[in-house]
């Protein structure tokens, strides 16, 4: 028996890899979709898309927050379908965890309306399922900074609240890179020097997250196992990245699987890091606006709170 008959979603972006942390390391960021969900009869789905991505969208049963519904209300036995507004402020297919932000969405929604059958782990475990892989999904649910792994019987993720202020200078691209193509650039085998030298410095970027040292999160954004394949296609990588670092950004990283690049910039808090990356951003404008197919540097805090349920 649904616990509502309607529910408000709010989710986050997200940044994932962030370097050195391939497919383990995620971070939420404050800038979000929201999902407004209410039963409809079963099997019939009708979902109105604005803002990001209105034009590409499915407005049927196809919509990836209705297809993550509907896997849910598979998995908890409701026989229901739904009537869908979505309004979008990340950006599709650039890196930002749009697709993410859909499933969870979906996901939160759907476990809203059917009473709440699955905890957190639960809907963090279908949502890997569904997407296939974790990092992004553990940010956009959790909020703040993540750790996948997995083991025999499937993924776990530590949640960790950075103690420090944190916020990010994004520079998203203009054209779409899809996960997978970015995927098919990666070798089937790299170097053992290359993976030792990334397990050493994901250390040092979870450790400079955690403890809130600035000097460790540069060193710790970077990278052998991904970037430097994927900039085969994001041929503008090495120019962004050295435009924020030279604006003052801590470490600058390709932004998941991109196109969008990150700086992530650190302080004693949330307003003081914010306010450090709006100076970063001023300085990095310039530089990123004679690159063509670049937008403007932006500010995005990172979200602490992870997926909400409007009014709960």
């Amino acid at each position: 028996m649904a616990a509502t008959d309607a529910v408000v979603v709010r989710v986050p972006a997200s940044t994932a890899n962030l370097g050195s942390g391939y497919d383990a390391f995620g971070l939420a960021l404050a800038l979000h979709n929201t999902v407004r969900a209410e039963l409809a009869a079963p099997r019939t789905w009708a979902v109105a898309v604005e803002g990001e991505g209105a034009e590409t969208a499915s407005h049927g049963a196809r919509n990836l927050v209705a297809r993550s519904m509907a896997r849910l209300f598979e998995v908890a036995g409701v026989d229901a379908g739904a009537t869908l507004s979505c309004t979008n402020a990340i950006p599709f297919g650039r890196g930002l965890g749009s697709s993410s932000a859909a499933i969870v969405g979906g996901l939160v929604a759907a476990n809203e309306l059917a009473g709440r059958p699955l905890d957190n782990d639960g809907l963090f475990r279908l949502a890997a399922e569904i997407e296939g892989h974790p990092d992004n999904v553990a940010a956009a649910l959790f909020g703040g900074f993540t750790i996948c792994w997995a083991e025999g019987d499937g993924p776990l993720v530590a949640h960790v609240d950075p103690p420090g202020g944190l916020a990010a200078v994004v520079v998203v691209s203009d054209e779409p890179l899809s996960t997978r193509t970015a995927r098919e650039l990666l070798p089937r085998d790299v170097p053992h020097t290359d993976a030792a030298f990334d397990a050493g410095r994901a250390g040092l970027l979870a450790t400079g997250i955690a403890l809130g040292r600035r000097d460790l999160i540069g060193p710790g954004m970077n990278d052998r196992l991904h970037e430097q394949y994927r900039a085969v296609a994001v041929t503008d990588l090495d120019a962004v990245r050295q435009v924020l670092l030279e604006a003052g950004a801590d470490g600058a990283a390709l932004s998941g699987a991109g196109p969008s690049v990150i700086g992530l910039v650190a302080g004693e808090n949330d307003v003081e890091a914010a306010a450090r990356a709006a100076e970063i951003a001023a300085r990095a404008e310039a530089g990123i606006a004679a690159m063509p197919g670049r937008r403007a540097p932006r500010v995005v805090a990172i979200d602490r709170a992870g997926a909400t349920v409007q009014g709960d």
